[in-house]
């Protein structure tokens, strides 16, 4: 991959990372959050696509489709995880 190839695809993963910021809201640290879970789920999208062979969405060299279900499962998981509050113990 070019260095060019590589910076659109940074640009579309902070794209889907601001965008889910955007409709989930939340502070700032949470944002930088989504741009790092996006960032990573669409790296880990393509790396999964290439292994395996699985090549949809296809915009030059970048795997569309699988950076997209990567990154969207990502933030998803993040996201619960994040939110998820801690079980209170009993005082009894």
């Amino acid at each position: 991959m070019t260095f060019p190839t590589i910076l659109f695809a940074a640009l579309i993963a902070v794209l889907y990372g601001a965008l889910y910021h955007f409709a989930r809201g939340g502070s700032g640290w949470r944002m930088l959050l989504y741009l790092g879970l996006s960032v990573l789920g669409f790296m880990a999208g393509q790396l999964l696509g290439t292994w395996r062979g699985w090549f949809f969405l296809m915009v030059g060299p970048i795997n569309l489709g699988m950076g997209t279900l990567g990154s969207a499962a990502f933030l998803g998981l993040g996201d619960w995880l994040n939110r998820k509050e801690p079980g209170r113990k009993s005082s009894v």
